[in-house]
Parts: structure tokens; sequence; C-alpha cells
């Protein structure tokens, strides 16, 4: 395992060109071009703001945000599972014809999106000034080990949905499905405190991300430090899903070619 880090280490230079490659694509032929980064965050929220305020109003104070600061985050998750599932087979001829260690594809389109991830809480961080929102600095110094959980989780995820759906197709179809159904049994639109409470362990311990999730908005909304127990098992598995997902890419990388 440490060499193959070693030698991805080495394709770094690839890995940078690919993500910037990818940011810059994007929105490539776009007038407005890589402002639709920070465009597309604005208006989901003005459109929160209006559906939410006046159309459906919710018990929850300033629901917008509420929902906003959890459905980042969510976004990079589910298009890391959705997109990322073809990330290998998208890039068809490059696997075909040149030698570079495989890994460095997956890793490229997630730091891609996690990048992406960041730039749009520059809006979430924005709104929050101008609405006088109260920032917390102990809380904020806690979304680093959030953002890398939810990095690891995402990553190893990506790693074994890549690879297999070099072999069966059909997951990127079945991923679509799945990612819709996962938001809504994460408490992304609702409180995680909503979930029954003899429940609320079970839950918190087979979704990852409803830790994470809880995470953020304990950060950003409540503006406090977030529960680290609930973190680390996110973390855990993440790690564990990490290790899978890079030993099973390892095993499937060696037919990328013949079945492409």
């Amino acid at each position: 395992m440490f060499k193959r880090v070693k030698e991805i280490y080495a394709y770094r230079t690839m890995i940078y060109s690919l993500v910037k490659r990818d940011l810059k694509g994007r929105y490539k032929g776009s007038f407005l071009g890589f402002l639709w980064t920070f465009i597309n965050p604005l208006f989901q929220l003005l459109i929160y703001t209006f559906v939410f305020s006046i159309v459906m109003r919710s018990n929850i104070e300033d629901y917008y945000m509420f929902l906003f600061v959890a459905l980042i985050p969510w976004i990079f998750f589910s298009t890391s599972l959705a997109g990322g599932s073809t990330c290998i087979t998208t890039q068809k001829d490059m696997v075909q014809k040149i030698y570079f260690p495989r890994e460095v594809i997956p890793i490229s389109y997630v730091t891609g999106l996690f990048i992406n991830m960041l730039l749009s809480f520059l809006v979430v961080f924005a709104v929050m000034f101008v609405m006088k929102y109260t920032f917390n600095p102990l809380a904020l110094l806690c979304l680093i080990p959030v953002m890398l959980t939810e990095y690891i989780l995402a990553l190893g995820f990506t790693f074994i949905l890549s690879g297999v759906t070099v072999f069966f197709q059909d997951m990127q179809f079945i991923m679509g499905i799945l990612t819709m159904a996962w938001q809504f049994l994460s408490p992304v639109m609702y409180s995680a405190e909503m979930v029954p409470e003899e429940l609320q362990t079970l839950y918190m311990l087979i979704n990852p991300m409803a830790p994470i999730i809880v995470s953020y908005r304990d950060i950003l909304y409540y503006a406090k430090v977030p529960d680290f127990g609930m973190l680390l098992m996110s973390l855990g598995t993440g790690v564990v899903l990490f290790l899978i997902g890079w030993f099973t890419f390892d095993k499937m990388q060696r037919h990328f070619a013949e079945e492409m």
C-alpha cells in the first residue's frame, strides 16, 4: 500500500491538472464562467428563502439557512457517488492508452467537487455575515475535521463505485436512485431530533452522513461545537470504507482496459 501511495504522490501534478481541468471545464463556454460556482448556491438560497419563508412556512427559525448549511455538503457527497461512479468509464481513452495509477482519476474527481463545495461555502458565510448570524471561532475550527471526514467517506465510496461500474454499467443508474433515497433518510431537510429517541444511536451508526450533516448544522446554524463522539462514528466508517475501496479498486483496475 505504501508503495502505491508513493507512486500516486509522484503523479500529484497529474491530479492537480485534472482537478484544474474539471473546475475550468465545468462552465466552459458559458458567459459568466467560473462565477456560476457562486451564483448557483446563491440562487438556491433565494429560492429556499422564498419557498420556506412565504409559501411553506416551517416551524424552524430561518429554515432556509437550516436547510442550506446541510444541503451544500450533501450535494458534494451525492455528486461524488452518482457522478463518481462513471469517472473511470468517462476517461476510457486515457485509461486504455497511457499508464498511470488509476486511483488518480477518482481522487481528482472527488477533490474537484470538494473544492467546489468549499467555494460554495463562501456564499454561506457571506449570507451569515449579512444576516448577522453568530460566529463561534472554536466551532468554525471544527469544520476542518468535519470536512475531512466527509472527504474520506466520499472518496472511499467513489473508489468502490467507479471500479464496479466498469464491470456493471447499471451501477450509475442505481446510484441515481439510491442517492435520492439516501437524502430523505439523512437529516438534510429535517432535524435529526425528529428521529425517535430509541432509534437515534442506530440511525447515526448505520447512516455515516447523518453525524456529518448534524455537525455542519451545529457549527454554522447553532454556532456550537459538534458532538465529536458522533463524528468519530462517521470517521471510523469513512476510514474502513476508504481502505475497502482502496484495496477493491486496486484489484479491479488490473482489468479496466480489457473491460472497456
